[in-house]
């Protein structure tokens, strides 16, 4: 492999995701802040933060407030250090995480606080729904009455059609989420379920069903990056970014030619593969967190990212290929299945697993033996959006 850094994470903070009532976003992001200072004593914020890059989707309809940006800044005391909040639906602090990077490569900042954060279980589900729905298409899918179980819902019996994925496999994938979910200390639901529980419980959007569904989740996540050459001075186990990729698809379903795969996704991971020099992802990654808001989004990445043949994603789950201990581990963070979706704070939740993940650190039998390779695999909406990064064991 390549893998030459562009960058390097010196800490991560994150609250627990839930429910989480009287917290506002300011306080959740000043919460997962709180925890990355205490990770790296050697940073002084007001010293040495350049810049701060917000990851937040749609604070307008949750809190009736816009301009994240400064305020999150204002809530950990940098102002007036530049600020920008960055917005592609639940790929929104991927997003920011990736403009970051670039702006840390292009030599313009030494030292950046990146994070995510979302406030939902205020709202009600209706209200929720429909905020949510602002990452659809409107004229012809929100117009429609078509939520976000129902276009996954549409790409999975498109799967189901052209494969034969079954309702068992995608329950599977509930249940790997809920056995790591139960290991995770930060994530929403810590129990584990059965497979019976999981394809009995109630139809949202055929075939899904509750349990096949992520939960509207309150939290926040950050992490602060910095030069490569300079990381040794905050700490002395950074984790280096060696790959990162951009992609996107139609935003409507009706406009795609194939309901069973992510143009988006295959253009981030070609070029976050081809920057990091991964040639075989089973063989050169050792843990990737991917974007399950639905049982089917889990199946589709696994092929989308070449960790199996096409139509083979539901086969994958079925062997325990993904599993801890199986070919290559994904999602025992729990995943946004288990752990939560906060959406704007769900691709910096991702950056924290894999820096617990590549650190060793790792909490209550999750941890990946020896691993030194991971992949963030961040989507927003019903993957018009997608951002992938690719991290290194300092």
């Amino acid at each position: 492999m390549k893998g030459e850094p562009l960058a390097a994470i010196v800490s991560v903070g994150m609250t627990r995701f839930g429910k989480l009532p009287g917290f506002s976003v300011r306080e959740l992001f000043s919460l997962a802040f709180k925890e990355a200072l205490e990770r790296c004593p050697e940073l002084d914020p007001k010293r040495d933060i350049q810049a701060i890059f917000v990851g937040n989707m749609a604070g307008e309809g949750w809190e009736h407030q816009g301009h994240w940006g400064p305020i999150c800044a204002d809530w950990v005391g940098l102002v007036p250090r530049a600020s920008t909040r960055f917005e592609n639906a639940c790929a929104s602090s991927g997003v920011a995480f990736r403009c970051a990077v670039m702006a840390i490569k292009s030599g313009l900042i030494d030292v950046a606080l990146v994070g995510g954060v979302e406030k939902m279980t205020h709202r009600t589900t209706a209200e929720s729904t429909e905020f949510l729905a602002l990452a659809s298409d409107h004229p012809f899918e929100q117009w429609h009455g078509l939520t976000f179980p129902g276009l996954y819902a549409l790409m999975a019996v498109a799967h189901m059609h052209k494969y034969g994925t079954t309702e068992e496999q995608l329950g599977l994938v509930a249940v790997k989420a809920h056995k790591y979910g139960a290991l995770n200390p930060k994530a929403h639901f810590q129990k584990p379920v059965t497979l019976e529980k999981v394809l009995s419980s109630r139809v949202i959007a055929w075939p899904l069903k509750l349990y096949d569904c992520c939960p509207i989740s309150d939290g926040a996540a950050c992490a602060i990056l910095t030069k490569p050459e300079i990381a040794k001075r905050f700490t002395d186990t950074p984790v280096y970014v060696i790959g990162t990729g951009q992609g996107c698809d139609y935003i409507g379903l009706y406009e795609r030619e194939d309901l069973t795969s992510l143009k988006s996704t295959k253009e981030a991971a070609r070029q976050a593969y081809e920057m990091a020099g991964i040639e075989d992802p089973i063989k050169d990654l050792d843990v990737i967190e991917v974007h399950d808001c639905f049982t089917i989004s889990e199946v589709i990445a696994y092929e989308d990212l070449g960790l199996c043949r096409k139509g083979e994603g539901g086969k994958m789950i079925e062997e325990g290929r993904t599993d801890l201990h199986g070919d290559i581990p994904v999602n025992v963070s729990g995943g946004l299945k288990a752990k939560g979706h906060p959406v704007g704070a769900t691709g910096a939740a991702q950056i924290y697993e894999l820096f617990l993940q590549l650190t060793g650190e790792a909490e209550r039998g999750r941890q990946v033996p020896d691993a030194e390779v991971g992949l963030a695999h961040n989507l927003g909406g019903s993957g018009a959006t997608c951002v992938i990064h690719v991290l290194r064991r300092g």
